[in-house]
């Protein structure tokens, strides 16, 4: 039997396995700011890959959850001479729910959809990586060392875990991102990079009807900022800038001595980062209102996953592998963004959300199509062992 027949054939068994693992993960608190959460969901990894014979290296983090890197040796060369060649699956742990949200709704299945705190944005895909992962460890025959990343803070931007994703990507052969796949059955081949970014505006309070001369209205700078900023958008570009909160004042009747907005920037071409991230700075910088001084802070950041002919080779190789599987696999571009923009930047070929087909991410909402796990790890699983037919 071929490698890729006994990885296919013992994933096809793996479904009540797969969501077994699913039920405890998404029954595990997991938002980013909740480290010892992003943990626990990490302990499930590393008891799973134990299990399997697979060797797990930590990579501690100090603000949020750590890092997990897994690895199945394989081959050491290639037919394309790629000296990259690591083979990585990636996915986070940490969900955007608050604390407590497993407790008020945990896993259920129910007409074949299952819900739950991100049981779809990604811990069907993480599941789905470390089975594949499994399969390869327990048949062999992969083309490389494969590489399954664990990070803990993606949905925040990857503070922490940037680093250690840029580190694996160094390394890279090549990089699948288990995102969700889209509700179409869909995956990611491009994406728009983000910058997510806090203004404070300091003004000087005084009595809104007794002494109104005297303040200076840090909310009237906001509004006026907040025109400003949303006037550098291009839809042709593909660029939006967006104030999504705002806020600031002491009291109705008192001029407001403070005042708050945070910036979220999307756009496609690398170079109109710096373009619009310059004329952002120059409104903060600039006082509409007198008086009135301003300080920007970015919070957070991803990088553009841009389409390369290595990529484009990739995604043709994988929608032949996953046809294999019964799925009729489209690309799309993505306004969101996601570490693989950051594998990409490093000139490795990566496509996004080849994980399980789930909708609704974000929302109370969110569900997973249990029948598309096992189909999409036998994708992957093919599409592995394909790498050298692709030149890749």
């Amino acid at each position: 039997m071929s490698t890729e027949s006994a990885v296919t054939a013992w994933l096809a068994t793996q479904e009540e396995a797969m969501l077994k693992v699913l039920e405890a993960m998404v029954n595990t608190d997991g938002g980013s700011y909740d480290k010892p959460g992003v943990d626990a969901v990490g302990r499930i990894v590393r008891d799973f890959m134990a299990a399997e014979g697979i060797p797990v290296e930590l990579v501690p983090q100090e603000m949020y959850g750590d890092c997990l890197r897994a690895r199945v040796a394989g081959g050491e060369a290639t037919s394309s001479g790629n000296e990259k060649q690591a083979i990585v699956l990636m996915g986070h742990r940490d969900t955007v729910f608050p604390k407590g949200e497993p407790e008020r709704r945990p896993f259920r299945i129910e007409n074949g959809i299952a819900t739950g705190p991100g049981v779809a944005d990604m811990k069907a895909g993480l599941v789905m990586n470390m089975f594949v992962l499994a399969g390869f460890q327990r048949f062999g025959g992969a083309p490389g060392p494969l590489v399954g990343l664990f990070t803990g803070d993606e949905e925040i931007g990857s503070p922490e875990g940037r680093a250690v994703i840029e580190a694996t990507a160094r390394e890279a052969r090549v990089v699948f991102n288990s995102e969700p796949g889209r509700p179409n059955g869909g995956v990611v081949t491009g994406r728009k990079g983000g910058v997510f970014s806090i203004f404070d505006i300091e003004g000087k309070a005084a009595h809104s009807g007794g002494n109104f001369e005297a303040g200076i209205s840090a909310i009237g700078e906001l509004a006026a900022k907040v025109t400003a900023l949303h006037a550098l958008t291009d839809l042709a570009r593909g660029i939006t800038v967006n104030v999504g909160l705002v806020s600031g004042g002491q009291s109705v009747n008192t001029v407001a001595p403070w005042a708050q907005g945070q910036i979220d920037l999307r756009y496609k071409d690398p170079s109109d980062r710096d373009e619009v991230m310059g004329k952002i700075h120059a409104i903060i910088e600039r006082a509409h209102v007198p008086g009135t001084r301003a300080r920007l802070t970015i919070r957070g950041e991803f990088l553009p996953l841009n389409e390369t002919p290595a990529s484009a080779r990739l995604f043709g190789m994988y929608r032949d592998a996953a046809a294999e599987s019964g799925l009729a696999v489209t690309g799309e571009f993505s306004g969101g963004c996601a570490d693989s923009g950051f594998t990409a930047a490093l000139g490795a070929p990566t496509i996004c959300a080849v994980g399980p087909v789930g909708g609704k991410a974000h929302s109370p909402e969110e569900y997973l199509e249990v029948a598309s796990l096992v189909p999409r790890a036998q994708a992957m699983a093919r599409a592995i062992l394909r790498l050298d037919r692709a030149g890749l």
